[in-house]
């Protein structure tokens, strides 16, 4: 409960993004997002520790749903910026986060990703944040 309560936007930040690619293809999975979701991790936990991270290849919406999380993912822990120079009404960046509770952040997903797919198949999880991300 604790990343819900103390990283509540950087999780509708990141499920939002899911979300959002789940909407424009329907045919993403429950598998995809876990997939790429564990590449965070495993990326982001050898960043911790000096080490190069690296993951399988990737389908081309597995590598589209990766480039969008991968972007919110670095925009909140402060490496860049979605400033669009055409607009003016923009708000400031975020807090920025650690890597820590960026890990925190992924693997609470990753926890919720497991049990919906476990109650609703193939994509539960997907068809559970499509009706309850805002």
């Amino acid at each position: 409960m604790i990343a819900e309560e103390k990283h509540l936007d950087v999780l509708q930040n990141i499920e939002f993004e899911i979300k959002g690619q789940y909407l424009r293809s329907g045919d993403l999975s429950d598998y995809d997002v876990l997939r790429v979701l564990e590449c965070l991790i495993a990326n982001y936990t050898a960043e911790k520790y000096g080490r190069p991270g690296k993951c399988s290849k990737f389908s081309p919406r597995e590598q589209e749903l990766m480039d969008e999380v991968h972007r919110i993912c670095e925009w909140r822990l402060g490496r860049v910026s979605f400033r669009d120079p055409d607009r003016d009404d923009q708000h400031e960046d975020p807090a920025q986060k650690t890597v820590d509770e960026m890990l925190l952040c992924l693997k609470r997903i990753l926890k919720s990703i497991h049990r919906w797919n476990k109650l609703g198949g193939r994509q539960g999880y997907l068809r559970f944040i499509a009706e309850h991300v805002v």
